[in-house]
């Protein structure tokens, strides 16, 4: 796109906002146990840091674009549509330099009706929906878009099932912004179609479908979220494109594609998928790499994970998802639900939606934590998540 309202590769101010970056994210202790092989042991607590954890490649983009933006126009007003990341600490920090965030109605559209030919609008990393870039096209205000490399590249690759008459069927959140985004892409082509699954549950009950038919009415009211206006599960589920929101539990999302192959196969023969299944692996290799690091952390003996990073994020969820699996694992939106002083920490059971208290979830004696972040979550933040847990024995770093 050449209009000069549109930008997407930086304003190549990256030396002008490095120390505000580092002022606002970098953590010291974090460097120090970086050099130390991932682990730090003071008095009887060790900590054991994932080989990979905290910003990716995309967030680090999207946050340094925010801040250039903020440095390239100091006079314009500066909006945000959504949250830039799925990080309490980071958007509240843009809020600080003065950006407004702007929040959609419950199940419906973003609010642009504030917003002037003369502003400026952060695209967030997770990416918009077609009919939201239109509309803020047609306000004629400067749009910096940071959507995702890795976001983009899903979006390719229903647009191509679309183009080629494949139902796209999508591991996600509907409600996520991210998976809005993608299915949008969808529909910018005339018969596209989607269907969303949250989870093997969900796809099991489109396959079994696929398989042997059944009640398409109670499918349709199940999925009415989740699918494009006017599917028809009695015609759309010939040809499926399987595709990902990029931070689901990598895993499960091959899991899912293996199974919408083998129901392809059970329902039009073997000789068939070729022409009606068509899959690839679009999980971020941010994501993968960070399940990989925890996966491989947990080979050592843990008493405990702390996994940090917001609960609505998607990626940080999928960590605790795999760490729970195997130990005693705690996900904290941040290093403030730690309470030195009582001991107490507030904590997100995966599957839940409600914040708890554990009040004794360090006992006494010598203690291993393991430690992992989400790919929204800062380094000063994790820093600080150690720090007050050892501030709870009355530990300091020397």
């Amino acid at each position: 796109m050449t209009d000069v309202t549109y930008f997407r590769k930086g304003f190549g101010l990256k030396q002008e906002i490095e120390g505000a970056l580092s002022a606002d994210y970098h953590s010291q202790l974090l460097a120090r146990m970086r050099d130390s092989d991932n682990r730090l042991v003071v008095g009887d607590l060790t900590f054991r840091l994932a080989r990979e954890f905290g910003f990716c490649y995309g967030v680090d983009r999207a946050v340094e674009y925010a801040y250039e933006t903020r440095e390239k126009f100091p006079e314009r007003r500066l909006f945000l549509v959504g949250e830039i990341i799925h990080n309490p600490h980071v958007n509240r920090r843009l809020e600080e330099k003065g950006v407004t965030i702007l929040e959609r109605a419950h199940g419906g559209e973003f609010d642009f009706s504030s917003v002037k030919p003369e502003d400026a609008v952060i695209l967030p990393a997770f990416g918009v929906t077609v009919p939201d870039f239109d509309r803020l096209k047609k306000v004629g205000c400067v749009l910096v878009d940071t959507t995702c490399g890795s976001v983009l590249n899903v979006w390719k690759r229903v647009e191509r099932y679309a183009k080629e008459g494949f139902t796209a069927l999508v591991h996600g959140k509907y409600y996520h912004e991210e998976t809005r985004a993608t299915v949008s892409q969808v529909t910018r082509f005339t018969g596209g179609k989607y269907v969303i699954v949250k989870d093997m549950e969900e796809a099991e009950q489109i396959c079994r479908y696929v398989e042997h038919g059944g009640d398409a009415t109670a499918l349709a009211k199940h999925f009415a979220a989740a699918v494009s206006p006017g599917f028809d599960f009695t015609r759309d589920l010939e040809r499926i494109g399987v595709a990902n929101q990029t931070t689901m539990l990598a895993k499960e999302s091959l899991a899912i594609a293996d199974r919408v192959r083998q129901a392809i196969a059970t329902r039009y023969g073997a000789p068939a998928v070729g022409e009606r299944f068509r899959s690839f692996d679009t999980i971020c290799s941010a994501t993968q790499e960070r399940q990989d690091a925890v996966l491989e952390l947990m080979n050592e003996p843990m008493d405990a994970m702390l996994v940090i990073g917001g609960y609505n994020s998607s990626n940080t969820v999928s960590l605790a998802r795999l760490c729970g699996q195997q130990v005693t694992s705690y996900h904290i939106e941040d290093a403030a639900c730690i309470d030195p002083e009582s001991g107490a920490m507030r904590h997100q059971p995966v599957g839940s939606k409600q914040e708890i208290t554990a009040t004794a979830w360090l006992e006494p004696g010598p203690r291993t934590i393991g430690v992992t972040a989400g790919a929204s979550t800062p380094n000063n933040k994790i820093g600080e998540a150690v720090e007050r847990v050892l501030r709870m024995r009355g530990l300091r770093i020397s």
